[in-house]
């Protein structure tokens, strides 16, 4: 390879071989920024390795057999073919930096990207290939047509996009083969224990029981009933599944990490169209709870937490004719202002794109260069949209859709990162930080959340940390929402 191992990085891989060697599947949950890629490629090097060895031996055994067939009875067998092509299966938007890791580390494995409408994978590409890079969507398409190959290892990135085990993309990774397995993510845990079910399914099926087991005897026995006793055996059970290690133990010599919050004011008109549809929601939510039930009405919740949500960031996001401004975004530019003054690079996330819409707008009055990446950004174009803000020094701010950009990308250029609306779960904010926070950066990383006052965004903060200890509890660092309760909502609406 053409780099070395951290010591927890060479640990990692020594574990990942062992677990290889026993057949049995591996969770990399390393905190994000670590280098999970890094051991990952490390260990596709040493599968090449040996099957350089393995071919060397085979083509010696082939030359006797060729030696010796003119005086052998005709019963003699031709030693097998050797191959090892590993598949990688990831987020459309992670393809360019598996691409790049994998020229810059270990430039002598072969890669193919199986993408694009006109894709195709043959048994020849599986024999002359090491690497096949595709994405969940793409498997989702062509499951039918990739049964027919046995990989050496599949690898699913970012593995929490399996997390439903309802979902055609973990019903389709599930019916793949390989000899070995693997899964890669920073929050193996997002919203519930179910997370960790279909996860550890995928690597080792039949070790949690069937999803309706694992739901009665640890779903409800440790987010509903406490119950410490079946905690700790769900912990003792995937501990030998999963390593995880985290930033502060390992990784010392990373730039600190300095957080800020910036609270926003609301103007007067924004002000008086929150307070209004608050009421108006609140009203509704409780009638269709007194006659349906919490249960039934989560759709309703959701509902109008969402249209709160917008009214704090821009009242534009729910009425395209509204002529006001934002204090948000107000507050927002004078941040990048003071940002721009002083050289800085910043990446910019937030889960509504509009919202990014509205930022750029600004961006171009203001004659500042920026970045753009979000879903509607084609995929053959990612790659240059990345490369375009690590290179080119103009481009100081890179727009981000948090569900597009926040996991997996390798954004050191910026040492600032500017959170500008709080999502439910805080593991994605973390997940979006990394991306600068992470190995090789080399300055102080600045964070900024930027929170409406007297808004459900400011609740939001609240409930993030009264229910974030299950996971934690589970596989250490991670975090959950959950579902919203009545006593939640009393103090979302209140």
């Amino acid at each position: 390879m053409n780099g070395t191992l951290r010591d927890y990085q060479k640990k990692g891989y020594d574990w990942l071989c062992h677990l290889a060697e026993k057949n049995l599947g591996a969770c990399l949950a390393d905190d994000m920024g670590l280098g999970k890629t890094l051991q990952v490629i490390a260990v596709l090097q040493r599968v090449k390795e040996q099957i350089v060895i393995t071919r060397e031996l085979k083509a010696s055994e082939e030359t006797k057999f060729v030696q010796l067939d003119i005086f052998d009875d005709g019963t003699a067998v031709a030693p097998e073919k050797v191959s090892a092509c590993n598949l990688i299966v990831m987020a459309p938007s992670l393809i360019y930096n598996w691409e790049n890791e994998l020229k810059k580390f270990a430039p002598q494995l072969k890669v193919y990207k199986y993408l694009g409408q006109r894709r195709n994978l043959i048994q020849e590409s599986i024999d002359f290939y090491d690497v096949v890079l595709t994405t969940y969507g793409v498997i989702r398409n062509d499951v039918k047509d990739l049964q027919k190959f046995t990989f050496e290892y599949i690898i699913l990135d970012e593995s929490q996009l399996i997390k439903n085990s309802s979902s055609a993309s973990f019903q389709s990774v599930k019916l793949l083969k390989g000899n070995k397995r693997v899964v890669l993510t920073g929050t193996p845990v997002e919203n519930s224990l179910t997370d960790l079910w279909s996860q550890l399914t995928f690597l080792q099926p039949g070790l949690l029981g069937s999803f309706k087991y694992f739901k009665q005897e640890f779903v409800v026995g440790i987010e509903q009933q406490k119950d410490a006793t079946k905690l700790e055996k769900l912990r003792k059970i995937i501990q030998p599944f999963i390593l995880r290690r985290t930033k502060e133990e390992v990784a010392p010599e990373l730039p600190d990490i300095t957080r800020n919050v910036n609270y926003c004011e609301m103007n007067a008109e924004q002000k008086d169209l929150y307070e209004s549809e608050k009421s108006v929601y609140r009203n509704k939510i409780m009638e269709v709870i007194a006659s349906e039930g919490i249960d039934r009405s989560q759709i309703m919740i959701l509902r109008g937490l969402m249209q709160l949500r917008k009214l704090a960031i821009h009242p534009v996001l729910n009425d395209a004719n509204y002529t006001g401004s934002s204090g948000k975004l107000e507050e927002i530019m004078s941040r990048l202002a003071l940002i721009k003054d002083e050289n800085r690079k910043v990446l910019i996330f937030s889960p509504f794109v509009k919202h990014l819409y509205l930022i750029r707008e600004q961006l171009k009055l203001t004659g500042t260069s920026y970045s753009f990446l979000a879903g509607e950004v084609l995929q053959q174009h990612r790659a240059s949209v990345i490369s375009e803000f690590d290179k080119h020094k103009g481009h100081r701010v890179f727009l981000i859709q948090l569900k597009t950009g926040g996991a997996g990308l390798n954004l050191t250029e910026a040492d600032c990162v500017f959170l500008i609306d709080p999502w439910w779960n805080p593991a994605a904010e973390e997940q979006a930080i990394a991306r600068a926070h992470r190995i090789g950066q080399k300055k102080q990383v600045f964070v900024w959340r930027f929170i409406t006052k007297d808004t459900i965004e400011e609740k939001i903060l609240k409930l993030q940390q009264r229910k974030s200890r299950l996971a934690f509890d589970v596989i250490e660092h991670t975090n959950t929402f959950g579902k919203i309760t009545e006593e939640d909502l009393k103090e979302l609406f209140g």
